[in-house]
Parts: C-alpha cells; sequence; structure tokens
C-alpha cells in the first residue's frame, strides 16, 4: 500500500495558521502509516485549501467556507480507503 502526501496551503494574511496546524494533527492521527509526508504550505489571499497527491480536494474559496474536520477525513478516507470506518467522524449514511 502507497503512503499519500497531503498539503495544507493556509492564507497568513487571515492567520490560518492555527487551524492549519490543528488539521494537520487530526489528519496525521485519523490516518496513522498511510500518511508518508503532510506540509503546512504558507499562503495569502485567502487561500486554505488541502491537497491529497498533488490533487486539491477542498478549496474554502470554491465552497464559499471552511470544512470540518469530520468532512476532510471523509474526503481523504474515500480516496485512500472507501471501506474504512472513521466511527463517530463517519457520515450517518454509512452507519
Amino acid at each position: 500500500m502507497s503512503k499519500h502526501h497531503i498539503k495544507i496551503e493556509f492564507c497568513t494574511q487571515c492567520r490560518w495558521l492555527t487551524r492549519a496546524a490543528w488539521l494537520a494533527q487530526e489528519l496525521l492521527t485519523t490516518f496513522d502509516g498511510d500518511v508518508a509526508s503532510l506540509t503546512l504550505k504558507p499562503g495569502t489571499g485567502g487561500v486554505f485549501d488541502i491537497s491529497l497527491d498533488d490533487k486539491v480536494i477542498y478549496s474554502r474559496k470554491a465552497q464559499g467556507r471552511h470544512a470540518d474536520a469530520a468532512e476532510l477525513k471523509q474526503l481523504i478516507r474515500d480516496v485512500i480507503d472507501p471501506e474504512r470506518s472513521l466511527g463517530h467522524s463517519d457520515k450517518k449514511e454509512r452507519n
């Protein structure tokens, strides 16, 4: 099984470092053993994008809002291991 690369690009002007670091911790904990690297990339202009293996899977600008941790975990899980249960963070329809 290959390990994955996650990148969180966040806006320093908006002071979103704390949010990015918290999400990084959540993703590293949830996907322990599946992540080869997790990069925090400072940006500007309101950016808050999450990429998995160089493909943007969530963009705050495109969605018009921040995703919560459970939503991001589901998006990543759906790509790397769709059958994995995320426990209490899982979609209600998967129960």
